[in-house]
């Protein structure tokens, strides 16, 4: 597994494409009580790159590559990462691709739209979910976390590529599009504390 390591920011000159799988593991899932920790990216060619976050949200080139619209950000369960970027670094990040929410629409004959089923499902890949609920607030943080961060993203265009085309095949891609673009505003809503009983359906 090839994993790059850097504290409280990207690397100057880093060019992670057109599409990068983005996520975070933070103390808890309040982003109002608990703080950003990490955030891992990768380009979708096997290599993650993992932001500590020890002391600063400063962070010029993160922020730089969360803000840029001519680069897709890839997530499994945006809803949380998106939130919580917003609220430690001030960037709204789109636009948006969400394998959770495209794995509900095309997969509908099954209600288990977690990581680690997508990876088994589409990928024939077992990924550890052992670390999930470790110390992310440690300022070193173990070789079993960083691999555990890393698989959160290196199958992220995989699992994207798959669903896509399931999406495409059911018909149901411009609606999945439709949730993604809605996402900042579903994560703004819950920065303020909105719960879903504010929209009906």
């Amino acid at each position: 597994m090839n994993i790059k390591y850097y504290v409280n920011d990207l690397p100057n000159g880093l060019d992670l494409g057109t599409c990068v799988a983005i996520d975070t593991e933070a103390m808890g899932l309040n982003p109002h009580r608990d703080r950003l920790c990490l955030v891992q990216l990768s380009a979708g060619d096997g290599v993650c790159h993992l932001v500590h976050m020890k002391n600063s949200y400063n962070a010029p080139n993160l922020k730089r590559l969360l803000a840029d619209q001519s680069v897709t950000k890839l997530f499994h369960f945006a809803r949380f990462d998106v939130a919580i970027l917003k609220h430690y670094l001030g960037v709204t990040c789109e636009p948006i691709f969400c394998t959770k929410i495209a794995s509900k629409l095309a997969r509908t004959f099954t209600d288990r739209h977690g990581l680690k089923e997508l990876c088994k499902f589409f990928l024939n890949v077992d990924i550890s979910k052992q670390e999930q609920t470790s110390d992310w607030g440690a300022d070193e943080l173990t070789d079993e976390q960083k691999s555990y961060a890393a698989t959160d993203v290196l199958y992220l265009h995989d699992l994207k590529e798959k669903l896509e085309s399931l999406l495409q095949r059911e018909g149901r891609f411009h609606l999945a599009q439709k949730c993604f673009d809605f996402l900042p505003a579903r994560a703004e809503m819950d920065l303020l504390d909105y719960n879903d009983a504010v929209i009906t359906y």
